[in-house]
């Protein structure tokens, strides 16, 4: 139980990358049972969480970039405890509930590679690590929009895009703008 953020972060992308492997038979399986071990490791999670203390739990952290002071800094509390449940759950109901048989392969890894994200945004507690794991879901999103969406696909797919990239981009301003801000009130 150590390292489970890091687990569950990052298992669905390395699923995803072995899932190309799956014989296209087989992949919904793979899928699902993946994405059964997710939300079972979040139910772990749950199970595990210290009700009793305030404070934040499942702590990780390294630096990745110790000049900027950009770190791997991932932990819960109650409330993204329950967002990272319902989004393994989510992901769990979507893959049982496909009917799509093109490219199942590829909408299977671009929604456990969009769980992956999901996690992170919910466990980060570094600003940076935040925003990369935000940007990094618009690319399975804007994937599943454009080839499995339906009516002017790839309109909405761009049109979705560039609004959460542009809201992104003020976001990541307003980062810049708090962290120089801190910078220079405490040096």
């Amino acid at each position: 139980m150590e390292n489970i953020l890091s687990f569950l972060i990052f298992f669905p992308v390395v699923a995803a990358i072995f899932g190309f492997i799956i014989n296209e038979r087989s992949i919904k399986v793979y899928a699902i049972s993946i994405a059964t071990i997710e939300f079972l490791a979040s139910l772990a999670l749950w199970y595990k969480f210290d009700t009793t203390t305030a404070s934040l739990q499942f702590v990780e952290k390294f630096s990745l970039i110790s000049t900027y002071g950009i770190n791997y800094f991932v932990g819960i509390d109650g409330i993204s405890l329950f967002m990272i449940i319902l989004s393994t759950f989510m992901t769990l109901i979507a893959l049982i509930s496909l009917s799509i048989t093109e490219k199942l392969k590829n909408l299977v890894a671009s929604l456990l590679v969009l769980e992956m994200t999901m996690i992170g945004v919910f466990a980060s507690l570094d600003g940076i690590l935040f925003y990369f794991f935000w940007e990094f879901s618009l690319i399975p999103m804007l994937y599943i929009i454009g080839y499995w969406g339906s009516g002017d696909k790839i309109y909405a797919a761009v049109k979705f895009f560039l609004y959460t990239f542009l809201g992104s981009l003020v976001m990541l301003l307003g980062m810049i703008y708090l962290a120089w801000m801190f910078k220079d009130a405490t040096g």
